[in-house]
C-alpha cells in the first residue's frame, strides 16, 4: 500500500491547550452559543477537560527531557514520502517531503488523543462563534513565537490560510474551498469566514492547518524546490540534512507553547531522525543493528519468522502488539476509472474477485490478517447485513444513480476455496467480464474495438510483488493482460499524483470523526480530477456527493453513522475500490531505552511525542 497517511485529526492532535478563558458548558459544536470566546469545541458530546486541566491524561509531564530517537516512520501526510525527500515544503501538491515536518509547526487549535472529536486552544486562546456560524474569530496568545524570536501574528494566521487556498496541497485546498475571508482585524485577532456551504465541521480540518510565517514566504519561494529549512515555531525545527537520505528535527529549548497544559508532558526527544531506505530489507537490518530504535512491522512473514536475532533473545529488543485505534481504517486497491475500460463495475468486481485472501492469508501472511470489506473498516460506520429502515430512506431518493446491490445486503468479498486459483469464483469473474462486454480472443478479452484488457499494477516497493503476483496471475488466467510494474519514489509519486495509473493500494485512516472534507477527498466528485487527492478511483457520484454534503451537516453522531453506512454500502456495490487486508493491532519492536505511559490513548499513536528516553534503560542494555 502507498502508507497510512495522517489524517486532520492525527496533526491536530500533536500539540495544543486548553486556556483559562471565557467558557461555556461543555456542548456540541451545532449547539454552542454564539458570540461568546469558548476555550474549546466539540464536534458531538462534552469535552472531557476543562479549562483548569494541567494536562491530557496521556501525557507524562515528569518525564526526562533529551535523547535521540531514530525511527521508522508509520505514518505520513501532504507529499510526504518515506522512501526519499527532494524538499522540505510538506504543503505543496508536488515534490517529495519528509515525513514529520508537521512538528516545526504550530495550528490555531489542537486536539486530544483521547476523546474524538475535540479542540482546545493552540496558538489560538478562544475561538469566537458568529451569529451565522459561518465566521470564527480567534484570539492570539500574546507569548506565540517563531524560532527566530519574531512574533507570530493575525498576519500570519491569515497569510497562511490565503495561501493554502491558492497554492496548497489537495488536502489543505479541499476544506477552504468554502473560505470567503481570511483577515487579520489587528495583531493578536484573526477571523475566518465561510460563504455557508460549508460543513459545519470543516471548522476542525481549518484549526488543525499548519501557521507559516509570511515574512519567510515574502522572501522564499512556496514551492517544492525548496530545501531550505522553512521558518516555523513548532516543538521541533529542522536540524542535519541529508537530501533524500537523512533528516533530523531538533526539539525547541525554549519553544514559546511548552507550559501550555496540552504540551505539558508531551515531546521528550532531543532530536527525532528520520533515515530513508528504499529497500524495506535494508531498514529492517538496520532497526537490528540497532540504527533505527523502533518500528512497526507491515510485513506478515517478518513479524512471524525475522524476529528472532539475537538483540530479540537476549531482551534488549522488545516485540509488542498495541492496540488499533478506534478510528475507521481502509486498505485497498484503486482501479482508475478515468481509463474507460475500468468504466463498468462489472469489470471492477470481476478483477477484485481474482483476489485469493484466503490462500494469500494462509500462505504468505501467516493468518495473521482479516478481511476487509469497507471503506469504514474497524469502526461504527461499517455497513452490516441488510440497511436498516433509517438506512433505506436515505438510498431510496439515489435509487436512479446506484447500483440495486446497495438495496440489499451489504456486498462483502466472496470467501475462495484457499486453493489459490478458485475455479469457480474465477469462472463467475470472467462470465461478468462478458457481461461487461469484453470478448474472448484466444486466451485474451478484448473489447468491441479490439483493444484487450490490460491491468499495470504500479507499485513502488518490492514487497507488494510478493503478495500482488498470484493476485494478477489470476487475472491473467482468465484473459486479462495483467502486469506489475514497479517504478522509483519520485515516478510513483507524479503517477498518484496525476492519476496515471491503471491501479494502485492505498491505506489511509479517516479519524474517529470524518469531516466532509477528509470523505470528499476521497470520493467526492470535485475530486476527482483533483491532482493530488486520494480520489484515486476517480468516483464521481450524484449520490455520493449529496450524503458527503449530509455527513458534513450532521448534529449528531447517530445521524454521521447512518450517513456513513450509507456511503459504505453505495461504494461497495459500485466497486470503486478492492478491500484486501487489515490487522488488528499495530505490531511494534523498538529496543528496551524508552518510557511511556500504558494503555496507549484511543485516538493516535504518535510515539515520538507520547515517549521518552530511559538513560537507564539504555545503560543496561549497552545503548546510553
Amino acid at each position: 500500500m502507498s502508507g497510512a497517511g495522517i489524517d486532520r485529526r492525527a496533526f491536530l492532535a500533536l500539540g495544543g491547550a486548553a486556556f483559562a478563558a471565557p467558557f461555556l458548558p461543555r456542548v456540541a459544536l451545532a449547539q454552542l452559543q454564539t458570540g461568546t470566546p469558548l476555550y474549546g469545541i466539540s464536534a458531538f458530546g462534552d469535552l472531557k477537560y476543562g479549562p483548569d486541566f494541567t494536562h491530557f491524561d496521556y501525557a507524562n509531564p515528569d518525564a526526562p527531557k533529551g535523547g535521540r530517537f531514530n525511527f521508522s516512520v508509520p505514518n505520513w501526510g501532504y507529499n510526504q514520502s518515506v522512501l526519499t525527500f527532494n524538499t522540505l515544503n510538506s504543503f505543496v501538491p508536488r515534490g517529495d517531503a519528509p515525513p514529520r515536518m508537521e512538528l516545526c509547526f504550530d495550528s490555531l487549535m489542537a486536539g486530544s488523543l483521547d476523546e474524538p472529536d475535540s479542540a482546545y486552544g493552540l496558538l489560538a486562546e478562544t475561538i469566537t462563534i458568529a451569529d451565522d456560524r459561518n465566521s470564527f474569530t480567534f484570539k492570539l496568545r500574546p507569548q506565540a513565537r517563531f524560532h527566530d524570536g519574531s512574533k507570530l501574528t493575525a498576519e500570519d494566521v491569515a497569510y497562511s490560510f490565503n495561501l493554502f487556498k491558492e497554492k496548497g496541497h489537495p488536502s489543505l485546498v479541499l476544506p477552504l474551498s468554502e473560505m470567503t475571508e481570511a483577515v487579520a482585524e489587528d495583531e493578536a485577532t484573526f477571523r475566518i469566514a465561510f460563504n455557508g456551504n460549508q460543513s459545519s465541521r470543516t471548522i476542525f480540518s481549518v484549526i488543525a492547518m499548519p501557521i507559516v510565517s509570511k515574512a519567510f514566504y515574502e522572501e522564499n519561494p512556496f514551492d517544492a524546490s525548496q530545501l531550505k529549512p522553512p521558518l516555523g515555531s513548532g516543538p521541533y525545527k529542522v536540524g542535519r540534512v541529508n537530501a533524500g537520505q537523512t533528516i533530523e528535527y531538533d526539539r525547541v529549548e525554549d519553544y514559546w507553547g511548552r507550559d501550555l497544559p496540552v504540551m505539558r508532558g508531551l515531546f521528550h526527544f532531543d532530536t527525532i531522525r528520520i533515515e530513508f531506505y528504499r529497500d524495506r530489507n535494508a531498514a529492517f537490518e538496520a532497526f537490528k543493528k540497532g540504527d533505527i530504535q523502533f518500528r512497526q512491522e507491515f510485513t506478515a512473514r517478518t513479524w512471524a519468522t525475522g524476529y528472532d536475532f539475537p538483540a530479540i533473545t537476549d531482551g534488549r529488543v522488545v516485540k509488542r502488539e498495541f492496540p488499533s485505534e478506534l478510528s475507521p481504517s481502509m486498505q485497498a486497491w484503486a482501479l482508475n476509472q478515468r481509463r474507460e475500460k475500468f468504466a463498468d463495475p462489472r469489470t471492477r468486481q470481476a478483477i477484485g474477485m481474482c483476489f485469493d485472501f484466503e490462500w494469500t492469508n494462509r500462505n504468505l501472511f501467516y493468518d495473521a490478517y482479516a478481511r476487509s470489506n469497507s471503506v469504514f473498516e474497524k469502526s461504527e460506520f461499517r455497513a452490516e447485513s441488510a440497511p436498516s429502515e433509517v438506512e433505506l430512506a436515505l438510498l431510496e431518493p439515489f435509487r436512479s444513480d446506484i447500483p440495486e446491490k446497495a438495496f440489499g445486503e451489504a456486498v462483502v468479498a466472496p470467501i475462495s476455496d484457499g486453493s489459490g486459483r478458485d475455479r469457480r469464483l474465477l469462472r463467475e469473474a470472467r462470465r461478468l467480464l462478458m457481461e461487461a462486454g469484453w470478448q474472448a480472443d484466444g486466451r485474451v478479452l478484448r473489447n468491441a474495438a479490439g483493444q484487450p484488457l490490460t491491468v499495470e499494477y504500479l507499485i513502488q516497493d518490492e514487497v507488494f510483488i510478493r503478495s500482488g503476483s498470484p493476485f494478477v496471475e489470476n487475472m491473467r488466467q482468465i484473459g486479462i493482460d495483467a502486469s506489475i510494474r514497479q517504478v522509483d519514489s519520485a515516478q510513483y509519486q507524479a503517477r498518484q499524483l496525476d492519476f496515471d495509473f491503471d491501479m494502485v493500494g492505498m491505506a489511509a485512516s479517516f479519524g474517529a470523526t470524518p469531516t466532509r472534507d477528509s470523505l470528499a477527498n476521497f470520493f467526492h466528485s470535485r475530486s476527482a480530477d483533483l491532482p493530488g487527492t486520494r480520489n484515486y478511483p476517480g468516483t464521481k457520484s450524484p449520490a455520493l456527493d449529496a450524503l458527503i454534503e449530509r455527513a458534513g451537516k450532521a448534529e449528531t453522531r447517530d445521524g454521521l453513522v447512518v450517513t456513513l453506512k450509507v456511503m459504505d454500502r453505495i461504494l461497495r456495490a459500485r466497486h470503486d475500490w478492492i478491500p484486501n487486508w487489515h490487522a488488528p493491532n499495530h505490531r511494534a519492536a523498538y529496543w528496551d531505552m524508552f518510557g511511556f505511559k500504558d494503555p496507549k490513548p484511543d485516538y493516535g499513536f504518535p510515539v515520538e511525542a507520547l515517549w521518552w528516553y530511559d538513560e537507564e534503560k539504555a545503560k543496561s542494555i549497552g545503548r546510553a
